[in-house]
């Protein structure tokens, strides 16, 4: 098994002032999260968020980390979520199996011991996504059925944004210590999220971008200061780390969809500071 994981430092708005498209990349983007038979995560500082791919082929795939941790197992002082992008597979927490087929969901309370990811099909792996925040209790572990999922349509055709966003992990629906996660689909024709933009001071964000239609497709990404935006391109299945104090909205070339993981004081979903159009530069 090959597990690796990169670390990302916390920087503040003054930091990009003058970056560089490449060191503004190099600090926020995260290219590649799915590699077959691997685990590939990334450490921020921004809250202490892990989040990466799993990728199971011919065996099954454990995340392990304790001396980068200082604990003795992954979860002894985390909380995990996970989304299934990829084809059908098994998550195993503490030897119990439960089957997660495309875009079904699971949250894993803190203390588990062992968690393993595995696929049905070597030939077509299950592509999970994994976030994880800092905990300081245990909830209850639950599956999350896409199926369940609770869905909130946004938008319209004459803004370029109509969209459906899919809440899994909310505080409106569960109990977690801080992590939130989510599905967010735009429809054929649309092409802008979260526009006008905001920011949430209280928590921070990663989305991560998948699901192009072809392999030409292009988000996007605006983050930074309203007075100091920034843009990041995405290809499919990358991630981009937004602090707390970014906004976070993007633009594609065609339809596509995003999964958004957030962490922080607050977990009200509608928490936030709306940023007035005339305030962007």
């Amino acid at each position: 098994m090959t597990l690796s994981m990169t670390t990302n430092y916390s920087h503040s708005p003054k930091d990009i002032e003058h970056d560089s498209t490449d060191e503004l990349r190099d600090q926020f983007f995260v290219e590649k999260l799915f590699t077959p038979g691997e685990i590939q995560l990334t450490y921020t500082y921004n809250d202490r968020m892990i989040f990466g791919g799993v990728t199971p082929t011919d065996a099954p795939l454990e995340i392990t980390l304790d001396k980068q941790l200082g604990v003795d197992f992954f979860l002894q002082r985390r909380e995990l979520g996970v989304i299934n992008i990829g084809e059908t597979g098994t998550i195993t927490i503490d030897g119990e199996a439960q089957e997660m087929v495309q875009h079904d969901g699971y949250y894993v309370g803190m203390g588990h011991a062992h968690v393993t990811f595995a696929s049905a099909d070597p030939a077509h792996p299950a592509k999970f996504y994994v976030v994880s925040t800092p905990a300081h209790k245990t909830y209850p572990d639950k599956k999350l059925p896409f199926a369940n999922a609770l869905a909130k349509p946004m938008g319209d055709q004459a803004h370029m944004n109509k969209r459906t966003i899919y809440k899994y992990i909310d505080a409106s629906q569960m109990d977690t210590c801080q992590l939130q996660m989510g599905y967010t689909v735009l429809e054929p024709g649309n092409s802008w999220n979260t526009m006008p933009a905001h920011t949430h001071a209280r928590r921070m964000e990663t989305y991560l971008y998948i699901e192009f239609p072809t392999p030409d497709t292009r988000v996007f990404h605006f983050m930074g200061e309203p007075s100091q935006s920034k843009h990041v391109v995405m290809t499919n299945e990358s991630a981009v780390i937004n602090p707390s104090w970014s906004i976070h909205c993007g633009v594609g070339t065609t339809n596509y969809a995003f999964i958004w993981a957030m962490c922080g004081e607050n977990q009200t979903y509608d928490d936030m500071d709306a940023v007035e159009m005339a305030d962007l530069k």
